[in-house]
């Protein structure tokens, strides 16, 4: 009977993976590749939330940052990698799988989540009640490490070794996996969202200037770096309120005292990094000698994270052609290939 009701509610819908990310929300739909890659961000209306829709979802409620009145907020309902809000997120799900879908509302997807690999259990269940209440038929979880590896296109069911670090909105993670499995992982709550907060109170300490959260992103995305490079030194100017006079200003900023401001963060990544090498076995450390580390995410776009993690680990460094969707290409090969799937889910 469950063979059947499956097969009538498959015939009505498309299995869909997901990176539910701190930043930003990616779907991929089985059998199309990757169909949205939009901002994990709501405006809702306060006060009668479970009576008025949400606003707005994705990149139009992120165009609403910092310009709302007083009866909106605009939320960000992930935030270190994990559920901070549960209904505004089961919202925010049920509107990115609509949309994945054409808007057709008799959808019942089976689904593919990606999450951190050091999230509880609690937070596990939040993120599978939160996807089944938007809809899925079936949730699966995989960690995002080992999707990242499988949309990286490495051997991860071979007894090799693989070195991914994945750098995210809300958590970075250092990963060695081998066999269908992860042999060592480490994840701190330090990556771009970190970065974003040092740069608003770098400014804010400095200049007395208060810059939003929005301006911050452009910034890092703009003109950070992780290395010293004082021969080419990039500007931007930042603009945002005077403290002492209130009024709107604007100033010049450039790459070498934002890579400054963010060095506390791009330490952190570097030592979990080092600290991940220290603890595998030797059989594994002469893999990744030979195959270097690969990069993932969001913050493997900051300028020359590659050059540095390559210069404090000696070892060979890959930053993937498309780091932003190496996590929701590896879910939507997950999808797609139930024998890998089965290999790889998590408990």
């Amino acid at each position: 009977m469950n063979f059947i009701l499956n097969a009538v509610m498959s015939a009505f819908s498309s299995d869909l993976a997901i990176d539910l990310g701190t930043a930003n929300t990616l779907v991929y739909v089985k059998g199309k590749g990757t169909v949205l890659c939009e901002p994990s961000v709501v405006a809702v209306r306060l006060g009668k939330r479970s009576k008025t829709p949400v606003l707005a979802v994705g990149l139009e409620a992120k165009n609403m940052m910092g310009k709302v009145p007083g009866h909106i907020r605009v939320v960000r309902p992930m935030r270190e990698g994990v559920i901070a809000d549960f209904e505004v997120t089961g919202a925010m799900l049920r509107y990115f799988i609509l949309k994945a879908h054409n808007r057709r509302k008799f959808v019942r997807p089976r689904i593919v989540i990606a999450v951190p690999t050091g999230i509880t259990p609690v937070e596990k269940r939040a993120v599978a009640e939160a996807a089944a209440s938007a809809g899925a038929r079936e949730v699966f979880l995989i960690q995002e490490t080992m999707a990242a590896a499988i949309g990286a296109e490495l051997p991860v069911t071979e007894p090799k070794c693989n070195m991914v670090v994945d750098i995210g909105g809300g958590t970075t993670e250092v990963a060695v996996i081998s066999l269908a499995g992860i042999v060592y992982s480490k994840t701190i709550r330090v990556a771009g969202d970190r970065m974003d907060s040092a740069i608003i109170q770098h400014i804010r300490r400095n200049y007395n200037l208060l810059i939003g959260e929005r301006t911050a992103e452009l910034i890092k995305i703009t003109i950070g770096n992780a290395y010293p490079d004082l021969q080419n030194l990039e500007t931007i100017e930042a603009k945002g309120r005077d403290l002492a006079s209130g009024i709107p200003m604007s100033l010049s900023i450039d790459s070498e005292e934002i890579r400054t401001a963010i060095s506390e963060q791009i330490d952190a990544i570097i030592e979990t990094v080092k600290t991940v090498l220290e603890q595998i076995p030797p059989e594994l450390s002469a893999d990744i000698f030979e195959r270097g580390i690969i990069i993932t995410g969001g913050g493997a776009l900051l300028k020359n994270i590659d050059k540095l993690i390559r210069e404090e680990s000696g070892l060979p460094i890959n930053v993937v052609d498309d780091p932003l969707s190496a996590v929701v290409i590896g879910a939507g090969r997950a999808i797609e290939d139930v024998g890998l799937l089965k290999k790889i889910i998590t408990e």
